[in-house]
């Protein structure tokens, strides 16, 4: 093995056919391993130090060899650097000069994330550079780092490539009129940044390409109490919404698909614009008033959950949402007690539903009125229901959803477990899983008698067949015995006496000779 030649062995890794195989013949010896170093590209090398976890760790792996350190400075492509990566015994400037080292020796990052701890003071100029010395490749940066004195990173990132920009903990003041810089920017996250609520309309309309804006945990800065947030853009198809503090918010958005609401306390929420709406998650809501536009015909998913909302807003909502498929509603609490939303209105409003979850909670009425109506969910085959107390009603509950979903193909039961639970609670727990175990039963029997009606279905086709099979055969046999080799000619006259004589030559079996004969005689 010693004494091959190194491009022979290269040759052997290039045939083997798997994995596998290159890393058991790599482990042969020292020479085998230097092969299998050598005999990967350089580009196959830039993917592997960019899967890497960290930037330590890539710098650790580039020193392999010379080939690799080459991948590392040319076909790196993905570089996260982060401070908790690194030992505790490093103070910020040795910090900051590693960074610039690692990001700088790098020539094509397209991808870059840098995460700095907030436990050490970092000054602006190493993160300045790093930025600026990527600017031309990079294609998305992900920045969460407090520096004295603060870095504009909207300045500083690569404006015309930039495809994708999340923000942390930042402040972002002064966004000019004319910020038209991020023309090729697709996803806009910002997350613990304080900004005014004008600056991020300016913010908005500088993206015209933008399909996806996340805002988490924000500081909004509006003139007084009662302005509201107003967000417009014509290209945005995903919007999550979550812990911001504000009143009132407006959205103009044609082409949205994805609208999140979570953890939030608004006094009004308004959609503008032919919504293309297919997807709407409400968790954690308390809203007085609640407008998700007029058009909701491609709404296929609703999810609500913890949500405290008036049940004539909430029908008006989701009653046009015709192709609705997924409803899940769970802590649903409507305000005005008096209305209720039962069965009958899912089954007239939906009438592609398909899924449906619920919460079971003792106090909601609006789950017994499920139960009144006579109506069945004829469409529904996947059923998911929660619960977190147990009360008389529980059971029947339990077993009218499942009597009310005659097609139903899969049941989720979700419950918290307790170890206090009372001896009742128990009790109703295995009837449940009694009532499971016949529902399951039912389903199993009724499949058993599908499953022998087709084999059924299947054996008289078959049936049928052998029969055609022997008659094809007997006739065939019958055939051959009355053919003849002969070649018979015969005439047949048309047309009176001035026809046409057609003369026909055949093989022609005995039985029809002698009616041919009869005829003609």
């Amino acid at each position: 093995m010693e004494h091959l030649p190194v491009e022979i062995i290269d040759g052997i890794f290039s045939r083997l056919g798997s994995a596998r195989d290159v890393a058991a013949a790599s482990a042969t010896c020292r020479k085998w391993r230097e092969a299998y170093i050598k005999q990967l590209p350089v580009e196959v090398i830039g993917n592997i130090l960019s899967r890497l976890e960290s930037a330590r760790v890539a710098v650790l792996v580039s020193a392999t060899c010379r080939k690799w350190r080459e991948a590392y400075i040319k076909h790196l492509h993905t570089l996260s650097f982060n401070s908790n990566d690194w030992p505790c015994s490093i103070n910020p400037r040795q910090l900051e000069t590693i960074m610039i080292k690692v990001i700088f020796g790098a020539k094509g990052l397209q991808h870059l994330s840098i995460h700095l701890d907030t436990f050490h003071e970092f000054l602006d100029g190493p993160i300045i550079a790093c930025l600026l010395h990527t600017s031309g490749t990079l294609l998305s940066l992900s920045y969460n780092a407090l520096t004295t004195p603060a870095v504009n990173v909207l300045d500083k990132c690569g404006q015309e490539k930039l495809e994708v920009l999340v923000l942390d903990y930042k402040s972002l003041t002064e966004i000019k009129p004319s910020y038209k810089i991020f023309t090729c920017l697709i996803a806009l996250s910002l997350r613990h940044v304080k900004i005014s609520a004008f600056d991020l309309t300016r913010l908005l309309g500088a993206c015209p390409r933008i399909e996806s804006l996340t805002l988490d945990a924000m500081e909004i800065v509006t003139s007084d109490s009662h302005s509201p947030m107003e967000l417009s853009s014509t290209t945005l198809k995903f919007l999550l919404l979550k812990s911001i503090v504000v009143d009132k918010i407006v959205l103009e958005a044609d082409n949205l698909e994805s609208l999140h609401l979570n953890d939030l306390n608004l006094d009004s929420f308004e959609l503008i614009g032919k919504s293309n709406l297919e997807h709407l998650k409400i968790h954690d809501v308390i809203v007085s008033y609640l407008n998700i536009g007029e058009y909701l015909g491609h709404l296929k998913i609703v999810d609500v959950s913890n949500v405290t909302i008036m049940v004539l807003q909430f029908y008006h909502m989701i009653s046009r949402a015709s192709k609705l498929r997924t409803l899940r509603l769970r802590g649903v609490v409507f305000e005005d007690e008096d209305e209720m939303i039962n069965s009958e209105f899912i089954i007239v409003s939906f009438p592609e539903l398909k899924h449906i979850a619920l919460s079971y909670e003792s106090s909601n009425e609006l789950l017994y009125n499920w139960l009144k109506s006579s109506s069945m969910l004829e469409n529904v085959d996947v059923l998911e229901l929660r619960f977190t107390v147990i009360s008389e009603n529980f059971g029947q509950w339990i077993s009218g959803m499942i009597e009310k979903s005659p097609n139903l193909k899969k049941l989720v039961i979700h419950d918290t477990l307790s170890k206090t639970r009372i001896p009742e609670e128990h009790q109703m727990l295995t009837s449940l899983a009694s009532l499971e175990k016949k529902q399951a039963d039912v389903i199993g029997n009724e499949r058993d008698e599908e499953m022998e009606r087709v084999l059924e279905q299947q054996a008289h086709l078959i049936g049928q067949f052998e029969e055609e099979e022997k008659a094809q055969q007997k006739w065939e046999k019958k055939y051959n015995e009355n053919k003849t080799s002969n070649l018979v000619r015969f005439s047949l006259r048309h047309g009176g006496n001035c026809g046409t004589v057609v003369e026909f030559a055949a093989y022609i079996p005995n039985w029809l000779k002698r009616l041919i004969s009869q005829v003609a005689s």
